[in-house]
């Protein structure tokens, strides 16, 4: 019996993070999820054992009496309204599994903070039941995530999509006029460098993400991040009438860490602020250390950013202004870059702004000093 029960639960404690799709109401047996050998010999080394999971386990035998109630599952039953409502699905699924049927629900708690738990309950082959409330909370939300980008990305593909297959329509009923010819294949080339844009920024993302984002580290010098992401700029800067500056007092510094990725993020800092000014406008650059910190930043004179917004403007494909932003061209990717850029070298990006007067973005990462600590010993990657 109770080898039976640790079986179950090691092999349900594996499969949650394997979706089983299908929900076909399936026998466990002792031999199929469990080795003998691995298992405690005695009833009170299994309730140890079970007592120790971070997930409740409850146990019911043939007849529907409870067999075993493990901690996690004793603090749930009925201290909140949050847990009756566990407790409840719980009972409910395990009558479900005493029939002979396999069954599972997912619990969403408001909170603060939000959490998401899942109870399974499953058969046993003596006629019993057992049921598994495990918190799903961080899968949950990677998951959201997860659905949130594959949409935001689908959609934003499809705009400039649809106008090139539209613009194409265009330029074949108009063949026979030259000049509306020109326009529709003006308004195309606009429409491709868009997708190109779009379709490099999801690359850098994804390069910038995982455990081998600074597979290329070393030590780099600040001035040369800052003179190459000017640089990467210049032509835009020149098209918009700004001026791109360096400031007198940049300090001198090193970085250790991947000189594209940093190059990359303060390109997307200098393009926003390019972006976004008003022309003959400046866009300042500048260094300085504090502490164990470098921090370069990136002042425009732009419209600022509203204070609800902030908070969000890191986030994949969010604008503050999307009908601004597709007339400047932009993805609603940079900052979700820069952002991971950040957190790959163990630093962060601060903003400050202010409606009207404009803003600055900084980026913090610890400096490089002979036998300093490197990102990844940082960062813990």
């Amino acid at each position: 019996m109770w080898l039976l029960i640790v079986g179950v639960v090691c092999g349900v404690g594996a499969g949650f993070f394997i979706r089983d799709r299908t929900r076909r109401p399936r026998m466990i047996s002792a031999p199929v999820v469990a080795d003998p050998v691995l298992m405690p010999d005695s009833e009170a080394g299994v309730r140890l054992l079970l007592d120790a999971l971070p997930m409740g386990v409850v146990v019911l035998l043939p007849d529907g009496q409870e067999r075993f109630r493990n901690t996690v599952a004793m603090s749930i039953a009925g201290a909140r309204h949050a847990d009756v409502l566990i407790e409840v699905a719980a009972e409910r699924l395990l009558n479900v599994a005493l029939r002979g049927f396999e069954s599972r629900e997912q619990i969403q708690l408001a909170g603060p903070p939000q959490r998401v738990l899942e109870v399974r309950a499953i058969p046993l082959a003596d006629g019993g039941a057992i049921a598994i409330i495990d918190d799903v909370t961080d899968r949950w939300r990677i998951d959201q995530v997860r659905t949130d980008f594959v949409a935001n990305v689908s959609h934003e593909l499809k705009t400039p999509v649809g106008a090139l297959s539209l613009l194409a329509e265009a330029v074949q009923a108009a063949d026979t006029d030259i000049e509306q010819v020109r326009h529709f294949t003006s308004r195309m080339q606009i429409e491709v460098k868009r997708l190109t844009a779009m379709i490099s920024d999801l690359v850098a993302l994804s390069q910038v993400q995982g455990d081998l984002a600074l597979r290329n580290s070393a030590p780099v010098e600040v001035q040369s991040i800052i003179a190459e992401a000017i640089d990467a700029t210049k032509i835009a800067a020149e098209q918009q009438h700004i001026e791109v500056s360096i400031s007198d007092d940049v300090e001198p510094g090193r970085i250790f860490g991947d000189e594209p990725q940093l190059v990359t993020a303060l390109s997307n800092l200098i393009s926003n602020a390019i972006k976004y000014s008003p022309t003959h406008t400046k866009v300042g650059v500048g260094s300085r250390r504090v502490d164990n910190m470098i921090e370069i930043s990136v002042t425009d004179q732009g419209p600022g950013i509203p204070e609800g917004d902030v908070e969000r403007i890191f986030e994949r494909f969010y604008r503050v202004d999307p009908a601004r932003s597709r007339d400047t061209g932009g993805t609603g990717l940079g900052l979700a870059i820069v952002k991971h850029v950040c957190a790959n070298h163990g630093g962060e990006c601060v903003v400050w702004s202010e409606v009207g007067q404009g803003s600055t973005f900084t980026l913090r990462i610890p400096a490089y000093l002979n036998g300093s600590a490197t990102p990844a010993e940082v960062t813990g990657k």
